[in-house]
């Protein structure tokens, strides 16, 4: 069994292995009080004034209590962020990772300007972690990428992955859990994919081209396959054959 689940974790992408070790070590040391999640939160006037720049990046790793819900969003992250890294964004390691960055921006940025905005600022307030928003909205994209495939909500009824989302936004209203998050994921996703997806087949133009710095941070070192010397008939190496 232990060997099992060494074998799956080892076998996710780098981005997604990442970002769960971190919210599972995250959200465990805040259970064990190793860690305050007072200095993981979300704080605009901490990150200005004294530069406690990290809660811009802590606040995503944070999954509150280690409850049914933490279980749930564990799943998602493994499974939905994986799906994605290893089917849609196969290959381009940078362009998945700027899309996690575009969307933690983007959540960061609607929190921050719906703070000052009154009569919503109060419940905007409230949202200080935003790592269910950027679960929620991985699952959204995987959902606009593969909207026809067939799926089941707890063996009770089917539906289309099209429709994923608004499932799993009525589910956590019918368990009581705040809808915020979930819709915040939804609109970071949506302006993703429309983004990337809709809109340069508009218009011809990608807005969200990969910055070269960050594809330099993942870049792979091309593979040299040596032709040996003394077989007369070698096989050329895969490179050629594809040139």
């Amino acid at each position: 069994m232990a060997q099992a689940v060494e074998e799956w974790y080892k076998q996710m992408p780098v981005i997604t292995r990442s970002y769960l070790t971190a919210a599972v070590l995250t959200t465990v040391g805040c259970s064990l009080e190793i860690i305050s999640p007072y200095n993981l939160y979300l704080n605009p006037r901490l990150v200005i004034k004294q530069y406690q720049i990290w809660r811009l990046i802590t606040n995503f790793l944070y999954f509150r209590k280690m409850d049914l819900d933490f279980l749930f969003h564990m799943f998602f992250l493994a499974r939905y962020c994986k799906l994605l890294e290893e089917n849609s964004f196969r290959g381009r390691t940078a362009d998945f990772f700027y899309m996690l960055l575009f969307g933690a921006t983007i959540l960061t940025g609607i929190v921050l300007v719906g703070g000052m905005i009154p009569y919503v600022s109060e419940s905007f307030a409230k949202i200080i972690f935003l790592s269910n928003s950027l679960t929620f909205m991985m699952v959204y994209v995987w959902s606009k990428r593969n909207p026809f495939i067939h799926m089941s909500f707890l063996g009770l009824f089917t539906f289309t992955a099209a429709y994923l989302p608004w499932v799993l936004l009525g589910f956590s209203v019918l368990v009581g859990a705040s809808a915020w998050a979930d819709l915040l994921g939804m609109v970071a996703g949506h302006a993703y994919y429309f983004l990337e997806d809709v809109y340069p087949r508009m218009s011809g133009r990608r807005p969200l081209k990969t910055p070269s710095f960050i594809k330099s941070l993942f870049a792979i070192e091309p593979v040299v396959v040596a032709r040996p010397a003394d077989v007369r008939f070698a096989a050329p190496p895969i490179d050629e054959m594809r040139q």
